[in-house]
């Protein structure tokens, strides 16, 4: 049987902890490399990524330590006082902002406090599903199902209350202490996604965040941080995880990507970043997500896993391991696309081979019919296996 987590509720601080938060240092850089020169988010691609002019905050937020340097490292921006997050009529469930996707992406920021706190079950990617440090995204990726919640506007929220998450999470890992067998998140350690609703390396563009979770996850022994990333940040690599953090690069065909990944790194780049992260002291991994079913796309992924084996060094091939997500899309979300990138949805929107799939949460969601979706997986293994043997598909689905 897998390794499951105890009963109860961790992170309630209960008494049963084999150490308790007070034993877990969740302040201090463990070590953080020293670097002399310019940080990648102050360059121009950088700013070209986020050339921020307004920022709308909760005025909690903005008078944090954490709200002064986000709002210093803007300085000419319009900041625009609201008492939520989440409820801000010019921005959230606006339709006209459809027309200005990539622009509110670009020049938008949100400053908020997350609120409640939860961390919960996963057993895919991870073990357990961390409260983020952000919500939202600087990237524009067409099938993306974060905006669907929010409405018309899906620019990044910056949580600047990280101490509380922080400390949170030490109450979790301290309640679950040592993982008692190996699954297929990890053989030893609790794994925690810690960006399930945005892109942590796009989030470190902007604050500490990212960085303060790192340094966290590095002093705990028995957790590991992981996040998917379709951007490059090489000022991540001045950090010091210790093994403690994944990466999981996202990567699929680049003609896949220049259509439907807008505003993302160059898939081979996102590739050729693989060795200097594990250098760094990250464990790297891939997802190859998500598969989308067109005229030669099988054709198109064995090329890219043949290019992972031709230019992946072997110190990276040892220690990597996949996922294989198929396509999920939505009905709302194919809607708006047709208003701001109607390109995208001649590949997402196929109804001849799409079934209806409702969620737990309400939303029509849309997905490969059953038969074609079990095909393509096969298919996926096949490939894998044939042009990648050395890289282990943890679940494919």
């Amino acid at each position: 049987m897998p390794a499951q987590p105890p009963a109860g509720r961790p992170g309630d601080g209960g008494q049963d902890a084999l150490f308790g938060p007070e034993d877990i240092d969740t302040g201090q850089m463990p070590g953080a490399r020293t670097h002399a020169g310019p940080l990648f988010r102050d360059s121009p691609t950088a700013r070209r990524l986020l050339s921020v002019r307004e920022i709308y905050a909760e005025p909690a937020a903005a008078a944090s330590p954490r709200g002064r340097q986000v709002l210093a490292r803007y300085p000419d921006a319009e900041v625009v006082p609201v008492a939520s997050h989440w409820r801000i009529p010019d921005l959230h469930g606006n339709e006209g902002n459809v027309d200005r996707w990539v622009r509110i992406k670009t020049e938008t920021l949100v400053l908020g406090e997350k609120k409640t706190l939860t961390t919960r079950p996963n057993g895919r990617s991870a073990d357990w599903i961390a409260p983020g440090p952000a919500n939202g995204c600087a990237m524009a990726c067409a099938y993306c199902y974060v905006p669907r919640r929010k409405g018309y506007a899906n620019p990044i929220t910056v949580f600047t209350n990280i101490e509380r998450t922080i400390a949170h999470l030490s109450r979790h890992v301290a309640r679950l202490g040592p993982k008692p067998e190996a699954n297929q998140c990890d053989p030893t350690a609790w794994v925690y996604d810690i960006g399930e609703n945005s892109d942590c390396s796009a989030d470190a563009l902007i604050s500490d965040n990212v960085a303060d979770l790192v340094h966290a996850f590095a002093l705990w022994p028995t957790a590991k941080a992981s996040f998917a990333t379709k951007f490059v940040n090489p000022d991540l690599l001045l950090l010091n995880p210790r093994g403690r953090t994944r990466v999981r690069f996202s990567l699929m065909p680049q003609s896949d990507s220049t259509l439907l990944d807008i505003r993302t790194s160059p898939v081979e780049s996102r590739i050729a970043a693989a060795g200097d992260f594990l250098e760094a002291g990250y464990e790297v991994h891939f997802n190859l997500s998500p598969v989308v079913l067109r005229p030669g796309w099988e054709r198109d992924w064995s090329l890219l896993l043949r290019h992972m084996d031709d230019v992946l060094p072997a110190r990276v091939k040892d220690q990597a391991a996949a996922e294989v997500i198929m396509l999920t899309h939505n009905e709302d979300l194919h809607d708006l696309n047709l208003r701001w990138h109607p390109r995208a949805e001649d590949v997402l929107w196929r109804p001849g081979i799409q079934q209806p799939k409702t969620s737990q949460n309400g939303s029509r969601n849309v997905r490969y019919r059953n038969g074609v979706k079990a095909e393509a997986v096969a298919a996926m293994r096949a490939l894998a296996a044939a042009n990648a043997p050395w890289l282990r598909i943890r679940y494919a689905f």
